[in-house]
């Protein structure tokens, strides 16, 4: 895979997990400071010798700031806001609207709600 690189971007939202048994914590209504962090990979770099300049990731940060941050993600999510949906669901995002406008691929995205657990979404890419 060659070169790989990654970043980190927090926010802060709520939710609350439906389908769960009576009683079960991640039903009640609460809320995370979120960590996700994004690998992006390329075989060869870019001048100066860069996957891809951090500064051209800017835009996910602002997608993060609008559509999520202080938000209850059950009204912005068209899934169950788990880490595992918010993962995949900011994966499409990345390869949709950012990753056809800078160099490297999206390998991965990482959420967590603590530091303590995380859940991953890996795009599937042709070989």
């Amino acid at each position: 895979m060659g070169h790989r690189i990654g970043k980190r971007f927090t926010f802060e939202a709520s939710h609350q997990l439906p389908g769960l048994p009576d009683g079960h914590k991640c039903g009640r209504l609460h809320g995370h400071s979120y960590t996700v962090e994004v690998t992006l990979v390329a075989e060869d770099l870019v001048e100066p010798g860069f996957v891809t300049d951090f500064g051209d990731l800017a835009p996910f940060k602002e997608h993060l700031a609008e559509a999520f941050d202080h938000r209850h993600l059950n009204e912005v999510m068209t899934v169950a806001p788990t880490s595992e949906n918010l993962a995949e669901v900011l994966a499409q995002w990345f390869i949709t609207e950012l990753e056809p406008a800078i160099p490297g691929n999206l390998f991965v995205v990482r959420v967590s709600e603590t530091a303590s657990s995380w859940a991953e979404f890996r795009p599937e890419r042709a070989a």
